[in-house]
């Protein structure tokens, strides 16, 4: 079965799973259908999947990464001792975690197609992602806290494991509070990273998409968060700043140089 095959399998089955769709036409256009697999994605519930599914799934999000392409980490050059600074889609970072900026809900973002981070992880790592971290929090029963973390498997990813954080959301001046918070997502992103023995981390620009916390004092506090981290005695050994906009990169080039 080739990719082409995979993608209206993997579309039929889900389509297939929501009596409300059955009847939706599948595009016959390959860039189409890629985007309404994800969009299937993206809106199926925390749930268990057939056995089969998985398989196909597996296969396809196998060779998706493949056409993507992933980025080691060993082939990366820090920009200081233990510190690096990669451009591009999170999602193809081979490293031991990756991380999430999430909502307090924790499934994943919802909205078809959605260009946030949250999203295009839950994409890339499958539909078991959604179903773990649902298991989290029903066993919390409770959503969760701004500035904590959360682990689960990546699944489907290059990199190993995924944490999960909630960034504080600003909406105006950002306050003290706000800078607290931010900072403890980077804390215990680390010291999860840490208790579970992992080496190489890779930070997204935590809050500050659709959550609004301003870019520049937001890799302020990640820098000086993560710097502070590893003085300690900690397995961290790679800490990598990931972005994703020019201005972003602009703005940790100045940073790190310092």
């Amino acid at each position: 079965m080739n990719q082409r095959e995979r993608r209206e399998a993997l579309i039929r089955a889900l389509l297939n799973e929501n009596p409300d769709l059955r009847d939706l036409r599948i595009p016959g256009d390959e860039a189409e259908r890629k985007t309404l697999l994800r969009g299937l994605m993206n809106i199926r519930p925390p749930m268990a999947a057939d056995p089969a599914f998985l398989t196909l799934q597996g296969e396809y999000l196998r060779e998706e990464s493949n056409e993507r392409g992933v980025v080691r980490v060993a082939e990366l050059s820090p920009v200081r001792p233990g510190l690096y600074l990669w451009q591009g889609d999170i999602t193809r970072l081979q490293c031991d975690a990756i991380v999430n900026a999430a909502n307090s809900g924790m499934t994943g973002c919802y909205v078809p197609n959605h260009r946030c981070i949250d999203n295009a992880i839950h994409t890339y790592a499958g539909v078991e992602l959604r179903l773990a971290c649902e298991e989290l929090m029903r066993r919390q029963g409770h959503p969760e806290p701004t500035g904590q973390a959360k682990i689960t498997p990546a699944f489907h990813l290059p990199s190993k494991y995924i944490l999960h954080t909630v960034g504080p959301i600003v909406r105006g001046k950002v306050t003290e509070q706000d800078k607290r918070s931010l900072a403890s997502c980077y804390r215990a992103c680390l010291e999860l990273a840490a208790e579970h023995g992992l080496e190489s981390v890779a930070f997204c620009c935590i809050s500050t998409g659709e959550f609004g916390f301003p870019n520049e004092p937001a890799a302020e506090i990640a820098v000086e968060t993560v710097g502070s981290f590893l003085t300690g005695n900690t397995s961290i050994g790679k800490v990598i700043f990931n972005v994703f906009k020019d201005k972003d990169r602009e703005i940790y080039e100045r940073l790190l140089a310092n």
